[in-house]
């Protein structure tokens, strides 16, 4: 189903607010909310961003920031790796990768996104407290909580209130203005589909990637009977199998 941006208007502009700021903050809220959706969106208005889209350790930070910047493009890394790129980023040691990224951002006017953070450990706090530091690089991090447990050792970058940003699920009337708006553009049909909504409004309690899944589901002839859609096996299947993107 293609992706559009409906009732994050506010949220967009408080995005922006603070990448112009360039200062440390967190993105959190929910699996499917929209924070990796709505921080793609943004990023393109802010070229100097690198995007690190899995930081599960600092292996894997450092590995996708050396590929943001050498698509920045930062001449460090080119020099580095020249016509090689990223399959150059792939053969180099990691420490030997986190002193060329390291360098490239002490030198450099950047930000980093940590997206899809999984209880990083102390190692991977270590460092993102040296980008943040030596690198004089402030960090975004994007989290289901500003938790421990979602948000590992980096709880205490985000201390306060003023540092975090949260993503809430839609509201009731924006929620079904929402699933309806998504149904016209799928072309999604059904004579029950009215019950559809009001049972999809309630299973995903506001959540747009909730409310999207289930309505990509819908169009599988697996729950479909005629015209009607067969809303328990759908419901059922979805608890079972549903992932936001990039929920591994």
């Amino acid at each position: 189903m293609p992706e559009f941006i409906f009732g994050r208007e506010e949220e967009l502009q408080a995005l922006r607010r603070r990448f112009r700021k360039r200062k440390p903050f967190l993105l959190h809220g929910p699996s499917g909310v929209g924070k990796t959706f709505l921080v793609r969106r943004i990023l393109r208005e802010f070229p100097g961003v690198l995007y690190s889209s899995e930081s599960p350790s600092a292996q894997a930070v450092f590995r996708n920031l050396a590929v943001s910047l050498l698509a920045a493009p930062d001449p460090g890394l080119l020099r580095a790796f020249g016509s090689s790129g990223g399959e150059g980023i792939e053969r180099k040691s990691a420490l030997a990768l986190k002193g060329l990224v390291m360098d490239a951002l002490h030198a450099g006017h950047y930000c980093a996104v940590l997206d899809h953070l999984r209880r990083p450990a102390y190692s991977c706090a270590a460092a993102v407290r040296e980008i943040m530091g030596w690198g004089n690089t402030p960090v975004v991090a994007l989290a289901r909580s500003p938790h421990m447990e979602d948000l590992g050792f980096l709880h205490a970058f985000y201390p306060d209130r003023s540092d975090r940003l949260e993503l809430r699920n839609f509201p009731p009337p924006l929620a079904q203005r929402f699933a309806e708006e998504a149904v016209r553009r799928a072309g999604l049909s059904a004579q029950n589909m009215s019950e559809f909504l009001q049972r999809v409004l309630v299973f995903s309690q506001g959540n747009p990637g909730a409310i999207l899944s289930m309505l990509e589901m819908a169009k599988h002839p697996k729950y479909r009977s005629a015209e009607h859609i067969k809303i328990t096996p759908l419901y059922v299947d979805f608890r079972l199998n549903w992932k936001p993107a990039g929920v591994r």
